[in-house]
C-alpha cells in the first residue's frame, strides 16, 4: 500500500488498514513504512525549471564615456536560456522610452507572464501601464536586494568584466556597436557549459592544432562548437541504431535464407521482395 501510494503518510495508511479490518497501531505503520528515495511531489528545482520560461528580467546599468558623460544601457533577459532579448542605449532614459523598448522587444505571440525588475523610479506609472496593456504581471524585488534578480545581475557583471572594462567608450553610437559585437559573441562562442578540466584541456589542444593545420580556420573551434558536434554525432548514431533495430524486428530471415540458398543462375521472381 505504501509503495503504490507514495503520497500517503502514516495516518492515511493507518486509516485504510482499519477500514480493511486490520488492527494495527499508527506507530507500527510509521515504523515499517517503505521510505522512498525521491519525494512524492516534484522537487523545488523541478518546479523552478518548469516555470523558468515564463519570467523575463529588465534592468539598467550605466557606462561612463571618455568625456565623463553617463550612458544608460537597458537590458531585457529571458530566464529560460539566459537569452539577451533586447538591448539599447540612451542618454536620458524615461518611462515612455523604457515602455517603448518593452513593446519593441517582446512579440505579441511570445509574451512572458512575469516581468521582474527593481523599484527604480524609471519604471514609473507609464511603464506599468504599458506592461499591463501587454498582459504582463510585474514582480518587484525587495529594496537593495540585487540577489533577487541574480540572472540579469550576473549578465551585467559579465558584460562589464569581459567587455566594457577593456575598452574606452567615446559616445552612444560607439557603445551600441560594442554591445552588438559582444552580444553576437555571447550566445554563439562563449563557453557557458561547465566541463571537466581534463576535457577542457583536450578541447583546447585540438582547437590549437586545428588553427595550425588549417589556414582557413583562424579562430579555432570553441568548446560550445565541440559539444554541439559531439551531440549531433551521438544523435546520428542513435538514429542509425534505431533504424537498423527496426528493420531487424520486421525482417523475415527465413525468406532471406531461402532466396540466398537458391541455385545459382535463377533470376528473381515475384514474391522475392523483402518487407520494408
Amino acid at each position: 500500500m505504501c509503495q503504490e501510494n507514495p503520497s500517503w503518510g502514516a495516518p492515511r495508511i493507518h486509516g485504510e488498514l482499519l477500514k480493511l479490518g486490520i488492527a494495527v497501531g499508527e506507530t507500527s505503520v510509521s515504523k515499517y513504512m517503505v521510505r522512498g528515495r525521491k519525494p512524492p511531489s516534484q522537487t523545488w528545482r523541478t518546479f523552478l525549471e518548469n516555470h523558468v520560461s515564463q519570467p523575463v528580467s529588465v534592468d539598467f546599468f550605466t557606462v561612463p564615456t571618455i568625456r565623463f558623460q553617463v550612458l544608460y544601457v537597458f537590458l531585457i533577459l529571458a530566464h529560460d536560456r539566459r537569452r539577451i532579448v533586447h538591448c539599447n542605449v540612451t542618454r536620458h532614459p524615461t518611462a515612455e522610452w523604457t515602455g517603448q523598448q518593452l513593446r519593441e522587444a517582446l512579440p505579441f505571440d511570445q509574451l512572458p507572464r512575469y516581468l521582474l525588475h527593481d523599484r527604480d523610479a524609471i519604471f514609473g506609472q507609464t511603464f506599468r501601464d504599458q506592461a499591463r496593456d501587454l498582459d504582463i504581471e510585474e514582480v518587484l524585488s525587495a529594496p537593495r536586494s540585487p540577489w533577487q534578480r541574480a540572472y540579469v545581475e550576473r549578465v551585467i557583471g559579465s558584460i562589464r568584466r569581459e567587455c566594457l572594462d577593456h575598452v574606452i567608450v567615446f559616445d552612444e553610437r560607439a557603445l551600441r556597436r560594442i554591445l552588438v559585437s559582444y552580444f553576437h559573441y555571447y550566445p554563439r562562442s562563449r563557453t557557458h557549459l561547465r566541463l571537466p578540466r581534463s576535457l577542457k584541456k583536450a578541447v583546447e589542444k585540438q582547437s590549437e592544432e586545428a588553427v595550425r593545420n588549417s589556414s582557413a580556420n583562424r579562430n579555432g573551434t570553441s568548446i560550445n562548437q565541440f559539444v554541439a558536434a559531439a551531440v549531433a554525432e551521438k544523435l546520428s548514431a542513435l538514429q542509425v541504431a534505431e533504424f537498423f533495430a527496426d528493420r531487424k524486428a520486421r525482417a523475415d530471415f527465413k525468406a532471406f535464407d531461402k532466396i540466398m540458398k537458391r541455385r545459382r543462375g535463377k533470376p528473381p521472381r515475384t514474391g522475392d521482395e523483402m518487407p520494408r
